[in-house]
């Protein structure tokens, strides 16, 4: 108990140096940046003159998105499925870890996955679900992208920098669809070649037949998947409802700073800077989104410090308050099954599961 107690105090406190170090980033971006692009006392006014009644508003699209991803995990998962609850505290601890450590989105899928399996789902079906939720939803957004950029056309124009970031994003689709097609379409070739592959790497030529295994495990989840059309309708649902609401969450917060912003500018800027956070320069695409999101709006017509204002705390929403409430999460389902969190920390984080240099395990009063 005193191990775990310590682990946890561990984590807190790792979270908390993440945490406050881009709290500090958020500050200096907030009362330095802005003060440059918008002016110190333009920006003041902007603060003052905020409608600080459509951050309720905003909170609960941003809630509305979490709980969409949350059922998109549960439909791509065979039945049965834990509850939704529980699934919403495995997407939550996934979002706040992809949030702070330096993998992004790998460390997060890689908790998704070993919490999933603490609940009873196979390691096959864990892989095929999340594999499918993350290109699926992809596939949503670059969607969304497209068409929203074929609209907005006619009335803005074009910028190089569409064509850049829709680009690379129908790149990496393709890339994730002819793996799928590949893994559906030719198992055995499939296997025969990872299995070459596999008796190149000492490390893991003496699990080739399990490796093998996993891979003809998923490939027939795939093609489940694929004979399903219902669980794929309601699964592009789910996506689309997940962006739409987080997209809603920074209209409300432009809006908060009087810019009614186009639906279809608002999609072209969101999209592309989300499309372009896949890049893996920073945690979850921090500083790449705001960027683009920033220089977008403007263009589109947003005052810049509307611009900035609106989405530093459209992010606040996004990417900061996930993380406290993500470790709150991990906790809670650690502590309902009454697990040493020091199992799972030495995995997210070797650091985290050592022993303080300075706390000796020997408790000399007993």
């Amino acid at each position: 108990m005193r191990g775990t107690r310590r682990s946890l105090g561990k984590l807190i406190r790792h979270f908390a140096i993440r945490g406050l170090a881009g709290f500090v980033i958020l500050l200096v971006i907030e009362y330095l940046v802005v003060p440059e692009f918008a002016g110190f006392r333009k920006t003041l006014s902007l603060l003052d003159r905020a409608n600080y009644w459509l951050v309720p508003l905003a909170a609960l699209a941003e809630a509305l998105s979490l709980f969409a991803y949350a059922k998109l995990t549960e439909t791509v998962l065979p039945r049965p499925t834990p509850s939704i609850g529980q699934l919403a505290k495995v997407d939550l601890a996934g979002l706040a870890v992809s949030h702070v450590l330096p993998g992004g989105s790998a460390s997060g899928v890689g908790l998704t996955a070993r919490l999933l399996s603490n609940l009873g789902v196979r390691g096959a079906d864990t892989g095929v679900a999340l594999a499918t939720q993350s290109v699926g939803s992809a596939l949503i957004l670059n969607a969304l992208l497209w068409l929203a950029l074929l609209v907005s056309l006619p009335f803005y124009g074009f910028n190089e920098v569409y064509l850049v970031v829709a680009v690379l994003g129908v790149a990496l689709m393709a890339i994730s669809i002819a793996v799928v097609i590949l893994l559906t379409r030719g198992n055995r070739r499939t296997q025969h070649a990872v299995g070459t592959v596999i008796d190149h790497v000492p490390p893991l030529a003496h699990r080739r037949r399990s490796i093998e295994h996993a891979i003809a495990q998923t490939a027939e989840r795939l093609r489940a998947l694929g004979r399903d059309p219902q669980l794929l309708r309601r699964a592009s649902a789910w996506a689309l409802a997940n962006w739409l609401f987080d997209a809603t969450t920074l209209w409300i917060m432009l809006a908060a700073f009087g810019q009614l912003m186009n639906p279809v500018a608002l999609i072209v800027a969101y999209g592309i800077a989300n499309v372009a956070a896949v890049l893996p320069l920073t945690p979850s695409g921090l500083g790449v989104v705001e960027t683009l999101a920033i220089t977008l709006l403007t263009g589109f017509g947003a005052p810049r410090g509307v611009a900035i204002l609106g989405v530093l705390t459209w992010r606040i929403f996004n990417f900061w308050l996930p993380i406290p409430v993500g470790v709150a999460a991990y906790v809670s389902l650690r502590v309902q099954r009454g697990e040493d969190v020091t199992l799972e920390l030495d995995r997210i984080d070797p650091n985290l599961g050592r022993p303080d240099p300075d706390v000796s395990d020997h408790d000399p009063n007993h």
